[in-house]
């Protein structure tokens, strides 16, 4: 699904930090690209911009994993719809480097700058009230990951930028209806060779889902709580000869599989 980052930010890619770059050879500097997440789809009916999404106020992504903000991002923009949508529907997340999408024209950072290569997955936890419940203290169970594969040298984040900023997620056909956040992390891996060299961008949309299954994950993880700074999927070498493919060699995204139906 989209995912997940937002906010009226008019600052260029010269305004983010840059982190030297130690261990890498091939580069002599990284610089953050902001990416949010604008808007949604259901089934390839695309929803309005900034609706039923929860969206980060400022530019930086999340570096440490220990941050309460991990979660839904730094609070900024908050919709106070619901979407509605069934279990087994396709739900679309549209990034975009800035509200609305390029920052100009022929932006090289949009959807997000092809450096950042890592895998993108989503969450979700069921509450009482998606439209306000706190997104602290909830129970959240992976849905999808899209990773490295291995035979092609791609990761999620590319195949993200070859569908022109949309992230995919299918909501379970089991899952028990009712109310629920859906959280969308791109997890960027290009200087995640150094301590909290990884960058998360993250956001959470507001769901109601219909079902007619009753399954409800008893497996759940804590966010944050369930990554640890060091976890080898995060502080992590991606670099190989030059090419930021891994090496090729397989690579488990951070936190638990995917949920499976019963």
């Amino acid at each position: 699904m989209k995912t997940i980052i937002i906010n009226v930010l008019a600052a260029s890619a010269k305004a983010h930090s840059i982190f030297q770059v130690l261990n890498n050879p091939y580069l002599t500097s990284i610089t953050p690209t902001l990416t949010y997440n604008q808007k949604l789809s259901v089934n390839g009916a695309e929803q309005p911009q900034l609706t039923y999404l929860r969206a980060p106020s400022q530019p930086n992504p999340v570096y440490n994993v220990n941050d309460v903000q991990l979660a839904c991002g730094i609070s900024g923009t908050k919709s106070d719809k619901i979407l509605p949508i069934k279990a087994g529907d396709k739900i679309g997340a549209w990034w975009g480097h800035v509200i609305g999408g390029a920052q100009r024209a022929g932006d090289p950072d949009h959807p997000i700058a092809a450096s950042h290569k890592g895998p993108i997955s989503t969450y979700m936890a069921r509450v009482d009230n998606a439209a306000t419940s706190s997104p602290s203290g909830l129970k959240w169970f992976k849905i999808t990951e899209d990773a490295l594969n291995t035979q092609t040298g791609k990761w999620g984040v590319d195949n993200m930028i070859a569908n022109k900023g949309w992230s995919y997620a299918t909501i379970p056909t089991c899952l028990a209806g009712g109310q629920y956040l859906l959280r969308q992390e791109l997890l960027a891996l290009h200087s995640a060779y150094g301590s909290m060299g990884a960058q998360f961008y993250q956001s959470c949309a507001q769901l109601n889902v219909s079902s007619g299954g009753s399954f409800v994950p008893a497996q759940t993880v804590s966010i944050p709580g369930a990554y640890q700074q060091n976890d080898p999927s995060i502080l992590i070498q991606i670099w190989v000869n030059g090419v930021p493919d891994n090496g090729r060699k397989p690579y488990l995204a951070p936190g638990p599989r995917p949920m499976s139906c019963p």
